[in-house]
């Protein structure tokens, strides 16, 4: 199965500098048979884990997490960038491969005690991913785990979440940046 979704992910040199190779998930996103391929196998990772509540990260994570969420009957909760969020919120800065960034979450989307899945297209530096896991565990919830379609193993952000005490589930590999 991972293969049938990772032969639909179009690879873009040298963006958004020179030396990168993107993985692009859109192509797979467009594709009905590669999304429903995507969704079914998160879907079938996580029917029976104990979970209250689906985390997508901004953007990409809005699609997946929304998605699985709907076939889990589990609630969705955002988490996004700086002043994007119109309430109370919780926000962690962080380092990306490019610079740095923050991400926010509503200080009430998260009980405590809550089982969290958090979910994004793509597991690089790890930089977004440790931050989304720090606001849900200062909001008092669990992370059960982190989900994505593509990992970056070369990049080592699994190494990072690892380290953190975290798990994740990825379906696909890239070698390579």
């Amino acid at each position: 199965m991972n293969d049938a979704i990772k032969e639909k992910i179009r690879t873009v040199p040298n963006w958004p500098k020179k030396g990168i190779m993107f993985r692009d998930i859109t192509t797979l996103l467009k594709d009905s048979s590669g999304l429903k391929t995507c969704i079914d196998d998160f879907h079938k990772r996580y029917k029976d884990a104990e979970v209250d509540v689906v985390v997508g990260i901004d953007s990409r994570g809005f699609i997946l997490g929304g998605a699985l969420a709907y076939l889990l009957s589990k609630g969705f909760v955002p988490v996004r960038k700086k002043g994007k969020l119109p309430a109370e919120t919780e926000e962690v800065t962080y380092d990306l491969e490019y610079g740095t960034d923050t991400i926010e979450i509503h200080k009430d989307a998260i009980a405590k005690g809550q089982k969290v899945l958090i979910i994004d297209d793509l597991l690089a530096t790890g930089g977004t991913s440790l931050a989304a896991a720090k606001l849900v565990q200062r909001l008092g919830g669990e992370v059960v785990e982190l989900a994505f379609i593509v990992d970056l193993p070369d990049i080592k952000g699994g190494e990072k979440l690892k380290a953190a005490g975290l798990r994740y589930y990825a379906q696909v590999e890239f070698e390579g940046d």
